[in-house]
């Protein structure tokens, strides 16, 4: 590991917005990142990793502890597990998109869609990113990781990882801390080995973003290049030209709620069902079987909502201010708060309250902010 001056975080992430920390540390390989953590962790001092910063809003004011960047970087073949599948293992250092990447070019189909996202290996998991129907949690097969409790190095199979729509069991969520307090080491997926011919695509929202009709065919290359398109006509791909892309992707969450409650909403509001758990072995106890079995749970599963049309019809148009504010909705998309230049953590933070408040105000909602907050509240 490698200790460095310290530099302004509105630098290193992408919604430019940050102060300078007391100490910042570099970690190129493995060994490093734990022999960094484990000192970090032995002073008691505040401290959080740094990755690709695009999922960070970070307050003004100097950060009083230390940043830990993670800069490892790698792919590693594993023995295949299943005929027609490949084991990845990527160090968490990695860039997202260039992993992505390198599956198309070689061939391997399960990230596809997820072309584009910014940020790094090591934070898909934390928030089981996902795209167009594709999510990590559907290739996902372990991580190894660190525990910041014992200092401790294991493997974690992906099951006990609690990966939900954009959660995880490691997700600092706003106002809580994480079920288990953690950082990941490196990311192993498993992923079918289709080479460069033409596949037919089944999931509804693909085919849909992608303008096919059920039964087309494309390749894997088709995919990623139109994903990163679609991508970059919503400012959803980092561009230092363009500051519509000067965010944090999207801000707030599509909010789950219940079914009573989404039939409060608008119909016009876009909405998904969300499948309920459902458990499809009821287990009775011989001593206390009478004959009959209970019913399954007939409850009415959750619902996702778009936060995106919940922001425009609560009067909040794309590319909305606040009067002399340097931050803004983008133009492109509703869901990004962008920084249009020199704005602050705090211009920021006024704009996602004020979204915050007219969206409750509107609809009885109140949204959740997507990125990790450090040093700022809403």
């Amino acid at each position: 590991m490698t200790e460095v001056s310290p530099v302004a975080l509105s630098s290193l992430t992408t919604l430019r917005a940050g102060g300078i920390p007391e100490r910042m540390i570099e970690a190129r390989t493995t060994g490093e990142l734990v022999d960094a953590l484990r000192d970090v962790w032995a002073t008691g001092d505040p401290w959080f990793v740094l990755g690709g910063g695009s999922n960070l809003l970070v307050g003004d004011e100097p950060f009083p502890g230390t940043v830990v960047r993670i800069l490892t970087h790698g792919i590693e073949t594993l023995p295949a597990a299943r005929e027609g599948f490949i084991r990845l293992r990527v160090q968490a250092g990695h860039d997202w998109d260039a992993f992505v990447g390198y599956t198309v070019e070689h061939g391997f189909a399960g990230v596809e869609a997820m072309s584009g996202i910014p940020g790094t290996v090591g934070a898909a998991p934390v928030q089981n990113i996902g795209a167009y129907g594709q999510e990590i949690v559907q290739s996902l097969i372990e991580v190894e990781l660190i525990d910041e409790t014992t200092g401790e190095v294991s493997t974690v199979p992906a099951a006990e990882l609690g990966l939900g729509f954009r959660t995880s069991v490691l997700k600092h969520h706003y106002g809580s801390v994480p079920e288990r307090r953690a950082v990941i080491l490196s990311v192993t997926v498993e992923l079918a080995v289709i080479g460069d011919a033409p596949r037919e695509i089944h999931g509804d929202q693909l085919r849909t973003a992608l303008g096919l009709q059920p039964g087309a065919a494309v390749t894997l290359a088709f995919v990623r290049e139109q994903v990163l398109q679609i991508r970059a006509r919503k400012g959803m791909v980092l561009d230092d030209a363009d500051p519509d892309t000067w965010s944090a992707g999207s801000f707030f969450q599509n909010a789950v709620v219940s079914a009573s409650f989404a039939r409060t909403l608008p119909p016009e509001c876009p909405r998904w069902p969300v499948a309920p758990d459902f458990d499809p072995v009821v287990v009775v106890a011989l001593s206390n079987f009478d004959g009959s079995v209970p019913p399954l749970s007939t409850a009415e599963s959750d619902v996702k909502v778009s936060a995106g049309w919940l922001i425009e019809q609560s009067g909040i148009r794309k590319g909305f201010k606040l009067p002399r504010s340097r931050a803004a909705v983008s133009t492109k998309h509703a869901l990004a708060l962008t920084n249009r230049g020199g704005a602050t953590a705090a211009e920021i933070a006024e704009l996602a309250r004020f979204i915050q408040g007219r969206v409750h105000a509107e609809f009885g909602l109140l949204l959740q902010p997507e990125p990790v907050l450090i040093g700022v509240d809403l």
